[in-house]
C-alpha cells in the first residue's frame, strides 16, 4: 500500500482475506450486503467514481459483483497519483476479465491459510530471518509444545480461520472437508462459468492428494483420475487451470543448478495444495488414519512445511522450489529470499531421518564448492543456511552446522 495505489488480495477461498482487508480499511463497501447491494451496484454500473469518495483507504468486497469498479479505480490512481487508497477482496471462484490489467496501479498480494505460529501452535522459539541474520537465537537448544498428534490434527484441520475459531474438533475437521467438497461441486464451475462435472473434478483432486509433495508426471495424474472417469486430457487439463485460478493447486518450481549434469537434475514440478487438510479431505480419512500410514503422514507433514516457509519468508520476498536428482541426492525445499541468500532444507517427520537429511544437505554444498573451483565465471553462491525441519520436540545446531528446527519451534 505504501507503494501503489491499490491492492488486490488475492487466495483460497476461506484464508481470511476479507476479515484481513478490513483491518486496514477506513470504509468498507460490501458488494453483497443486501441491504446495499442494490444501490452499490447501480451506481458501480453508472456513476462507480461515486463509490470512490469515502475515506481512504476503502475497502470494495466481492468487488467482482461490479467489475467497472476496477477501471474506476485504475483512472483515479492515475489522476491523483496517491498511494494506498483502495483494498480489493474477492472469491477465488469468480474470474473477471478486466479491459485493463492494472499494471503499477493494482498490485497483487496473494494470502495463504495461517501458518502454525499464527495459529497460536508453535511457540515460535526460532525466527526464520534471524537465521539467515545469524543473530543469537535463544539459547542453542529448542523444545517444541506440539506433540505428533498435534501436528496430525493440525494437518487435518488446516489453517483455515474458521477452523481455528471453531471449539469442538469435529467442527475443526469439517471446515476443510467443505471446501473441498465447495471446490468440486460449485467453484470449479464458477471460476469461468463453464459446466464441470464434480465427480470429474473430486477424482483428479483425489489423485493429487495420493501424489502430494511427489515428483509424479502429469500424464500419470491424468492416467490415474481416468480410471475413475471417461475424460479426455484436453479436459483434464482445463480442470488443473480452474483449479490453479482458484488457488487449490500450488505446485513447487524445481532449483536446477549447474552442479550436476542438466540431465541428472529432476525439473517437473512438485504436486501439492495450497493446504495440506484439502488433501487430506479429498482422500476422506481422519486424523486416525494416519496411525497406519506414516509414509502418507511424511508427505503431508511436508505439504505443512513448504506452507509456513511460504508464509514465514513472504516478507522478504521469499520463493520455495525443491533440488531432486537422478542420484537420489534432494533437498525438499530451497528457500530464495529476494536478496540472493537462500537455505537448503529436509523435512523430517522422525528423529531417525535427520541423519540422512543432514548428509544430503552437506553434500548439495560440497557439490556447489566443487563447481565453483572449476567455473570461475559464473560461480554458485553457497547456501546461507543448511535446516532441517522436523516434526520432532527437540532442536539443536549439529556440530557441522546443520540447524535441526522443529516445526512447532518455528516462526517468520
Amino acid at each position: 500500500m505504501d507503494a501503489f495505489g491499490a491492492v488486490l488480495i488475492v487466495g483460497p477461498k476461506g484464508c481470511g482475506k476479507t476479515t484481513t482487508a478490513k483491518q486496514k480499511a477506513a470504509t468498507v463497501v460490501e458488494f453483497q450486503d443486501e441491504e446495499e447491494r442494490e444501490n452499490y451496484l447501480l451506481l458501480a454500473e453508472n456513476r462507480p467514481s461515486r463509490l470512490l469518495a469515502g475515506i481512504k483507504p476503502i475497502l470494495f468486497d466481492e468487488w467482482q459483483d461490479a467489475p467497472k469498479i476496477w477501471g474506476a479505480i485504475r483512472k483515479d490512481v492515475d489522476d491523483s497519483g496517491l498511494t494506498g487508497q483502495y483494498i480489493l477482496t474477492g472469491s477465488s471462484s469468480s474470474n473477471v476479465d478486466t479491459p485493463h490489467t492494472g499494471t503499477l496501479r493494482i498490485a497483487r498480494l496473494k494470502m495463504y491459510p495461517m501458518s502454525l505460529y499464527e495459529s497460536g501452535e508453535s511457540n515460535g522459539k526460532v525466527s526464520l530471518i534471524d537465521l539467515f541474520n545469524v543473530k543469537d537465537i535463544n539459547d542453542q537448544e529448542w523444545e517444541s509444545d506440539l506433540t505428533v498428534e498435534d501436528l496430525i490434527f493440525a494437518i487435518c484441520r488446516g489453517g483455515w480461520p474458521r477452523a481455528i475459531i471453531n471449539e469442538k474438533s469435529a467442527a475443526k475437521l469439517i471446515v476443510a472437508k467443505t471446501l473441498f467438497n465447495q471446490t468440486a461441486q460449485v467453484d470449479i464451475s464458477n471460476v469461468d462459468k463453464v459446466k464441470r462435472n464434480p465427480s470429474w473434478a473430486e477424482s483428479i483432486l483425489r489423485s493429487y492428494a495420493r501424489n502430494i509433495c511427489q515428483l509424479t508426471e502429469m500424464k500419470n495424474i491424468y492416467k490415474d483420475a481416468k480410471t475413475e472417469t471417461n475424460m479426455a486430457e484436453s479436459t483434464f487439463f482445463e480442470y488443473i487451470e480452474a483449479l490453479q485460478k482458484l488457488y487449490i493447486i500450488d505446485d513447487v518450481e524445481a532449483w536446477c543448478p549447474a552442479i550436476r549434469s542438466k540431465t541428472a537434475i529432476r525439473a517437473s514440478k512438485k504436486k501439492n495444495f495450497i493446504d495440506p487438510s484439502l488433501a487430506v479431505a479429498a482422500l476422506g480419512v481422519g486424523p486416525e488414519y494416519f496411525d497406519k500410514d506414516y509414509k502418507t503422514l511424511g508427505f503431508l507433514f511436508e505439504s505443512l512445511v513448504i506452507r509456513d516457509l511460504k508464509i514465514y519468508s513472504s516478507e522478504h520476498g521469499g520463493r520455495v522450489s525443491y533440488y531432486r536428482d537422478r542420484y537420489g541426492l534432494e533437498a525438499d525445499a530451497v528457500l530464495h529470499l529476494e536478496d540472493g541468500r537462500y537455505a537448503l532444507i529436509e523435512v523430517k517427520l522422525g528423529q531417525r531421518e535427520i541423519e540422512e537429511g543432514a548428509k544430503h544437505l552437506l553434500e548439495i554444498e560440497r557439490l556447489i564448492g566443487e563447481y565453483n573451483k572449476t567455473e570461475k565465471q559464473v560461480p554458485l553462491r553457497l547456501p546461507d543456511l543448511k535446516i532441517v525441519i522436523t516434526g520432532t520436540k527437540y532442536g539443536y545446531i549439529r556440530p557441522d552446522g546443520v540447524y535441526v528446527v522443529p516445526i512447532g519451534c518455528l516462526k517468520d
